[in-house]
């Protein structure tokens, strides 16, 4: 995945916290400097082999650190931060020739002060053994990786970047309990990255009115170190190399529109089962019979819960932060971040579409989330009056209508 992700965190600096009247950019920067000596590998530049893997070439030229100050404070940026941040561009510098791939910095960290104001050692010692996800000898691709660009064909992504907007969509708890009520029952106990994922994929393609003919597929992010998975790979605790792959769902965008949701709840629970340490080794095995083949653009979307990291547990000397995760939206990649509205948790998935798609996802989401409460009212209705059989006649045709509406 050959792009870079940015991250962000707001802290209050008050006097209820920690931080001791100390300059932000001064202690981050002394923390950085520590604890990178044990992240060696970051110092260095990416670059390819003739067979175009990525590796890192230890140079020792170090990370980009930035220090800037903006002329805003906390309470300016509104009463709820969460993603996409209008003002981001304007805040992050980009340092020229920093922002691509080979032979730029991994890591670019900016210490930005609002106008309002470490450990000596890793607990965890950092593994560096990338041998351990090295292809096989010979390579063995033994899955079928629709993640990856296939066919030696010209892709275009999605959407064209040029009239793209992003937004993000929220689910609260019970809005996710009623999807849940009005899947099949054998399908009720599906995760909550299932059900939100089924939920995103077919809005998406409703949205962008994708031709019924055009294969569609949404690429689950699945994490390789879960102890199901990691007790055939046997990574080591403290390893930090990329240890995850993302396994596709794959349908006609038509079948995906007609279908009920419980459809795609099932082709995203199916797509997870595939993901185990072979489909892993898999991977590493197709890189190098491949070469790398490139990610799938036209007709894809990849789907990343970071819900369960601990972005928001990093106190640099300011208590947890205000906010903490993902700073943006992608044209084809989205993140499913937690979010809290008045002490309720919830869901906050940042999206980007052109406009127009913008306007039908939103509304898709609207229908379905609304069209859910609607129709268990309509059925709590039908439990609690009895009526006459015309009568009851006339509330099943409508719940129908209802339901079709929804599917």
């Amino acid at each position: 995945m050959r792009f870079q992700v940015p991250a962000i965190w707001f802290y209050k600096n008050s006097s209820n916290n920690n931080s001791d009247g100390r300059d932000p950019v001064k202690v981050i920067k002394e923390a950085l400097g520590k604890t990178l000596v044990y992240y060696y590998p970051l110092a260095g530049r990416l670059m390819e082999d003739a067979n175009k893997n990525l590796m890192v070439d230890c140079n020792g030229r170090g990370v980009l650190f930035i220090e800037a100050d903006a002329d805003v404070t906390l309470q300016q940026l509104g009463p709820t931060i969460q993603p996409p941040f209008p003002y981001f561009d304007e805040v992050l510098y980009n340092v020229p020739g920093s922002d691509g791939i080979l032979s730029c910095p991994l890591m670019l960290c900016q210490v930005t002060r609002l106008v309002c104001g470490g450990a000596q050692h890793p607990s965890v010692p950092p593994v560096w053994q990338r041998e351990l996800l090295d292809a096989r000898n010979p390579p063995r691709g033994t899955r079928i990786h629709h993640e990856y660009q296939l066919e030696n064909i010209e892709q275009q992504p999605n959407s064209d970047e040029a009239d793209v907007i992003q937004h993000s969509f929220t689910l609260s708890p019970n809005q996710i309990m009623e999807i849940r009520k009005c899947l099949p029952p054998h399908l009720r106990t599906c995760s909550r990255f299932e059900l939100i994922t089924a939920c995103l994929w077919r809005c998406r393609t409703l949205a962008l009115n994708v031709d019924p003919d055009e294969v569609v597929q949404i690429s689950c992010v699945v994490n390789g170190r879960g102890k199901k998975i990691n007790k055939d790979l046997h990574l080591p605790l403290g390893y930090y190399g990329n240890a995850f792959a993302f396994p596709a769902a794959v349908s006609k965008a038509g079948v995906l529109c007609k279908n009920p949701l419980g459809y795609a709840v099932e082709l995203v629970k199916k797509a997870k089962l595939e993901m185990d340490a072979e489909y892993i080794r898999s991977v590493a095995d197709f890189m190098v019979l491949r070469g790398w083949p490139g990610l799938k653009m036209t007709g894809n979307l990849i789907v990343s819960d970071v819900t369960i990291s601990k972005f928001g547990e990093i106190d640099l000397g300011w208590g947890y932060p205000e906010y903490s995760g993902l700073a943006m939206a992608f044209p084809m990649i989205s993140f499913y971040m937690k979010y809290n509205n008045r002490g309720e948790d919830g869901i906050v998935v940042p999206i980007l579409l052109p406009l127009l798609a913008m306007e039908r996802f939103q509304q898709e989401m609207k229908i379905l989330i609304e069209g859910i409460i609607i129709s268990m009212k309509q059925c709590n209705v039908l439990r609690s009056h009895p009526c006459s059989k015309d009568s009851f006649l006339d509330h099943v045709l409508s719940f129908f209508d209802i339901c079709v509406g929804l599917n």
